[in-house]
Parts: structure tokens; C-alpha cells; sequence
């Protein structure tokens, strides 16, 4: 993970601190939920990570895995005050929903019959410049 963390802060060198700290912890958080949940933590497993300038100011991350041994990663919603204050699981993708503009999943091939391929999830980040 920490290879995770170092490529992403060299990667968004030109950002300022803020982003590159939001982004890097939203990126541990969204692999380790892949390694933890799909097929990427099995042998010769993989996760993918890619950022894109999507628009003006706006960057995306990226992450695929190799398919879900599981369903596809949600907030859980089910628990009570008490569980949440004792819960040593689960906050991740509260976290990339408090620090991202916006998330999500979708499924690497849009195909029914091929939903177990991989599933790629995304957060979004105002990087506060513009592209030129």
C-alpha cells in the first residue's frame, strides 16, 4: 500500500497539499477495498489506479479490480450509533464520500454475463486550476 501512496503523491507533485493528502487516502482506502473484497488479492491478482483531468479543475481516480468475490463496494448503512462507535470496519467509503465531490462504481464490461470481470470505482476532486 505504501507504493500506492508514494506513486499517487508523485504523480499530483503540481497539486497542492490538501488534494494530494484527500486523494491519496480516498486511493488507500479504494484499494484496499478491492484487495480485501475481489479477486485482485488471489495470486496474480492485479488493481489498476489511473487519474484523468476530466474537465476543467476536476480529476478523476480510477480503480479496477479483477472481480468481486463479493457484492460491489457500498457504505454500510445498517448499523446502529453504538456499531458505528465500535465498528473497526466499514468507514472507508464513508471517507471517500466526505473527501471526494463524487464517487461511484460501474462494471468493467457493461454486460450482464461479464459482471464478474471487474468493477471500477471513481472519485472525483476540484484540483482548483484550470486546463489550458
Amino acid at each position: 500500500m505504501s507504493s500506492v501512496r508514494a506513486d499517487l503523491r508523485s504523480d499530483l507533485a503540481r497539486f497542492g497539499e490538501d488534494l494530494v493528502e484527500n486523494v491519496t487516502l480516498c486511493a488507500s482506502e479504494i484499494v484496499a477495498n478491492a484487495v480485501e473484497h475481489t479477486r485482485s488479492a488471489d495470486l496474480g491478482g492485479q488493481v489498476v489506479r489511473a487519474l484523468f483531468l476530466t474537465a476543467p479543475g476536476v480529476l478523476r481516480l480510477v480503480v479496477v479490480d479483477d472481480g468481486a468475490r463479493e457484492s460491489s463496494p457500498q457504505i454500510p448503512a445498517q448499523r446502529t450509533e453504538a456499531e458505528w462507535t465500535s465498528a473497526e470496519r466499514g468507514r472507508g467509503l464513508l471517507m471517500v464520500d466526505a473527501l471526494a465531490r463524487a464517487w461511484g462504481t460501474y462494471p468493467l464490461v457493461p454486460f450482464l454475463f461479464c459482471a464478474d470481470l471487474g468493477t471500477a470505482v471513481w472519485a472525483e476532486f476540484t484540483t482548483g486550476e484550470t486546463i489550458r
